[in-house]
């Protein structure tokens, strides 16, 4: 996964959300626990936590921050923080040297693992959020095909990547298995 993967991961969450009211935030998402509003902060913490894990390489932990939005933001604001976590672990993909691994509790991830975690974070949670604000959105096929290929290589999503995605990540049975109640993926290079 590149740089321009999480670039066109996020235009989809953008566009996806874009005309969510700003009054719109409170609803449950999906089959969270959190609402709307908090999980697409959740996602903006993720984006902004894998560029600094790409950046700084640390070797046992996340720094120490967490991204807060002010209560009041709507969707043009909540919008603006994906867009800058997007942009700024697009920028640490991109100029990650040759080698880099930052730590993650799936595994020390290179920057293209990073780029592919950022990617199932906007997708799976564009997912959650718009169960709420228009469930006829449906994930796009050829980014959840990359992504698994990158997180969970071992995955033959046949006809059916958005379902695999989605099931991987505990979100919905597939293929006849019930979504796993615990998940992970790989983001170690193989």
């Amino acid at each position: 996964m590149r740089a321009e993967d999480v670039e066109d991961a996020v235009t989809v969450l953008v566009g996806a959300l874009a005309t969510v009211p700003d009054d719109g935030w409170s609803a449950p998402a999906g089959p969270l626990d959190w609402s709307c509003r908090d999980t697409v902060v959740h996602v903006a913490d993720d984006l902004f936590g894998y560029a600094a894990q790409v950046a700084l390489a640390p070797p046992e932990d996340y720094p120490p921050f967490e991204i807060v939005v002010p209560d009041g933001v709507g969707t043009a604001g909540l919008l603006q923080v994906i867009a800058t976590g997007g942009a700024m672990l697009a920028a640490a993909v991109r100029t990650a040297p040759a080698g880099v691994r930052g730590w993650h509790p799936y595994g020390d991830a290179d920057a293209a693992g990073f780029a592919a975690m950022g990617v199932v974070e906007v997708l799976v949670h564009t997912h959650d959020i718009t169960r709420a604000t228009d469930p006829a959105w449906t994930l796009p096929p050829a980014t959840c095909r990359d992504v698994l290929a990158r997180l969970w290589p071992d995955v033959d999503a046949g006809d059916d990547p958005a379902g695999a995605l989605l099931h991987h990540t505990g979100r919905a049975s597939w293929r006849g298995v019930p979504a796993p109640v615990r998940w992970r993926w790989y983001g170690a290079p193989r």
